[in-house]
This record gives C-alpha cells, structure tokens and sequence, in this order.
C-alpha cells in the first residue's frame, strides 16, 4: 500500500520539494521580517516616551499660586498620558489622560524614577510607563509619562495580516514556478526516454540525445550510449559468432550425413562399412574438438575459467611444444628451433600457456610453405617475459592484421578446410593469455617477410 500512495513522478516530487523549500524559506523570512518589523516599532515607541519625557521635563513650570502648568496648553483629547509627583511621592499633576486612564501601581513605579520603561499588560489598553527625575522650576520632581501599546500593535497587526495575505499568492507563484522548472529540468530525461523506447535489437544505432554533456544528465545519457556502444558491439559479435558457429557446425554433420547415406545405398563387406564409420568417427572427432574450443571461449568470456598458479620454466615449455609439433613440421619439410635468452620463468597456468603456444606454433606450420622455418624464441625482460614465434612463411597482408584474432576468421580461406582449420586457433591463444593477464599481439616483421605472434607476460601475475 505504501508503494501504491507513493507518487511516482520525479517532476510531482521536485515540485513539491521546491514548493516545501520555498515555504519554509518565505515562512522563516516572513517571521524575521515581522520580528524585525516589531523591534524597530518598539524601539521607535520607546523613543516617542522618551520624547514625551523631555517635553513634560522642559514644558512643565511652576505657577505664581504653586500650581504646574505647561507652556504650551493641550486638549483633553491630544493630551499625553503623564503624571508628576514630588519627592514625597504625592501626586501634584496630572493630565486628563491620566485621570481616564490611570495605571494601577503607577505609584510604586514612581517611587524608582530610573527611567526604565515598563510595560503594563494588566491594564485595558495595555500601556509602557517611564518614570524619571527632573528639575520643574528648579525644584527636583518625578515625572511619568506613559504610551498606549495598542498603537504600534494596531501597526504590527496589519503589517502581519499583509504578510499572511501575500503568504498563499507566493506559494501558489513557487509552486508554479517550481512546476516550471522541475519540468524543464526533466526534458531531456523525457526525450532520451522517448528515443530509447525506440530502440530495439535491430537499431542498436541509434544513440540517446545529449544536450549538454558536462551536466549530470548529460553524463548519464553518455553513459547509456558508452553501453549502447558496447552492447551493439557484443550483438554484432554474437551475430558473427553465430554465423560462423553455424557454418563451421554444418560442414562436419553434412559430411557425417553423406558418409552415412553413401553407406546405406548398397550391402558392403565388414571393411566397407569399417572405413564408412571411421570416416565418420573422424568428422565427429572433428566437431567435438570444434565445440570444446568454443566451450573454452564462452567460459572465458564469461569469466568461468579455473586457472592454476605455478611456476613456468618457458625454455621447457618451448621445447615441449617444439617436440610435440615437430611431426607436423617434418610433413612439410619443415624445421622448428627454440631460441633461448636469459632464463625467463613465469608464474600462472602452464596448460593454458601451452595451449596457447601449441596454437601459434601449429599455425605456423600450416600457413608457411614446404621447406620453411619456424622459431620459438623466449626471453626475459626486465619487467615481463617474452614468447616470440616466427615463420617465413608469405606473412599476413597490413589490411587483414586487425582481424586474424578474430573468432572463425582465415585469412587463406580456400586452404583451411585442407588443413583442417577453423578459424579459432588465434582466437582460443589470444583469450588463453589474456585471461591470464599477458597480451598476445602480430609485430612487424620490418620487410623481412613471414609473421611474428608475440606472447607478453608481466611478471608478479
């Protein structure tokens, strides 16, 4: 239920966090002002008593007949509230604002002229009385003069009810606002949304729209379109893949289906039907080597592949594979030599290494004429150990390199089914040593004709 109440819409949420945002800063920014607002006229009213303190002090005088007065007469209605006492603390003046107004306890403040002010809540109006001493006539007197707050809360009551007022208008206006830019904010995500709906298998092409790349959106669209690369790019392997897969696969079981119905035409003796099965025992021999070496290649790109860690003598290894292969080689009258440098030793998985090796080593020979030579040369380096295979054989066109590691690639096509090729070997020695941390690469020969596969491995893998 909750997911269920849970607004969806990323435009729906930012707007509301702006307007939340927004809220909470015009409320917070209202109350300042408002208590602002309120100091300043508090302070200001302090000053009109404070005013109307220095007026009584300078207006007030003594007449003939004992009585004080002011110099300048008021009304009853203009009349400020104020009342003057003598050092007894007994009343001696008062205006008529005082007498319909009077402050209970007005005396006791009187009775501390320190020029305090003092609000008076408990009266109706509320009032601020100041109670001071001063010289009337040249007689030392206490004057109070007292304010009604009601004037400045009037004020501040108004000025509140024009900040309440214009608080709905401006949320209505943030909202809008806020809607305004969440929306565009969000357009692009609607438009890289609209172009990937329009993607499919067969438009692995096209390509998220990117308006700006160095925002975060931006980035992100980048991102999309690195793995819509890359995702094109496995598709199109996987298409090749299944092709050539499918090609090399229906060479060997046509062939078995041909042997087999040959076989059925007609009665034959025992060693007819012998070399029939041995035919096709040989093809099936063909199409399982064929379909463990794709084995390896799926569980390498996959990253399934067990490997061991042990240490390699490669002058050993190089040896070995010589020896193994060096039948082959005599076939075409070829030689094979091992040429060492240092005492290189490696440390991974020597089957795999093997394999490998045995894989450059057998294509040599059946790409290099009748009569030629191959080199295994080993070397240790500073920082790696190398393998080097070299023919003299007709050596690889510059336009062809980029691909002979590709998987069902033959760059003589017309004479790999002669020699029983696929089209995997480069490919199964490249993933062999790369798994393993090393690179397999095709150098320059440097116009001396032939090919040179060189294995680089790091040492500390």
């Amino acid at each position: 239920m909750k997911d269920a109440r849970r607004p969806r819409s990323i435009r729906f949420r930012l707007t509301m966090s702006y307007l939340v945002a927004m809220i909470v800063v015009i409320s917070v920014y209202a109350a300042f002002v408002f208590l602002f607002v309120n100091r300043k006229m508090s302070n200001f009213f302090d000053d009109q008593l404070r005013v109307d303190f220095d007026w009584a002090s300078d207006m007030l005088h003594q007449a003939p007949n004992g009585d004080l007065k002011t110099y300048e007469e008021t009304g009853e209605d203009d009349s400020p509230w104020l009342r003057v006492f003598n050092i007894k603390g007994e009343v001696i003046y008062e205006t008529p604002e005082a007498k319909r107004n009077p402050i209970a306890g007005s005396d006791r403040m009187a009775a501390v002229p320190d020029e305090k002010i003092i609000s008076v809540d408990y009266t109706r109006p509320p009032m601020r009385v100041m109670s001071g001493r001063a010289l009337i006539s040249g007689q030392p007197r206490i004057v109070q003069v007292a304010k009604r707050v009601s004037l400045i809360k009037n004020d501040l009551r108004q000025f509140l009810y024009l900040l309440l007022l214009g608080l709905p208008i401006e949320i209505v206006l943030s909202g809008l606002g806020g809607y305004a830019l969440a929306r565009r904010a969000l357009a692009p995500v609607d438009r890289m949304a609209e172009q990937a709906r329009q993607i499919t298998a067969n438009r692995l092409k096209d390509r998220l729209p990117v308006d700006n790349p160095k925002d975060e959106l931006g980035k992100l669209a980048t991102v999309f379109n690195q793995v819509l690369t890359r995702l094109e790019s496995s598709f199109d392997q996987m298409r090749r893949f299944t092709s050539d897969a499918s090609h090399e696969l229906r060479t060997p079981l046509t062939a078995i289906r041909s042997v087999g119905e040959v076989g059925l035409r007609g009665k034959r003796d025992e060693a007819g039907y012998r070399e029939i099965i041995g035919s096709m025992l040989e093809e099936v021999d063909g199409l399982s080597r064929l379909v463990d070496r794709l084995l390896l290649l799926s569980r390498a790109d996959s990253g399934d592949a067990v490997l061991n860690s042990e240490d390699i003598n490669l002058s050993s290894l190089a040896e070995e594979v010589a020896a193994q292969l060096e039948v082959l080689a005599e076939e075409k009258q070829q030689s094979i030599s091992v040429q060492e440098k240092g005492e290189p030793h490696w440390k991974g998985d020597r089957l795999v290494l093997r394999q490998a090796l045995i894989n450059l080593v057998d294509n040599a020979i059946k790409y290099t004429q009748d009569g030629g030579r191959i080199t295994i040369s080993v070397a240790q380096m500073a920082k790696n150990a190398v393998i080097d295979v070299i023919d003299n054989g007709p050596g690889i066109p510059a336009e062809l390199q980029s691909r002979v590691f590709d998987r069902f690639y033959r760059v003589d096509k017309s004479r790999s089914r002669d020699h029983g090729g696929t089209g995997l070997g480069l490919a199964i020695a490249k993933t062999g040593v790369e798994v393993q941390g090393g690179t397999l690469s095709l150098e320059p020969s440097n116009g001396a004709g032939g090919s040179i596969f060189r294995i680089t491995l790091p040492q500390g893998s």
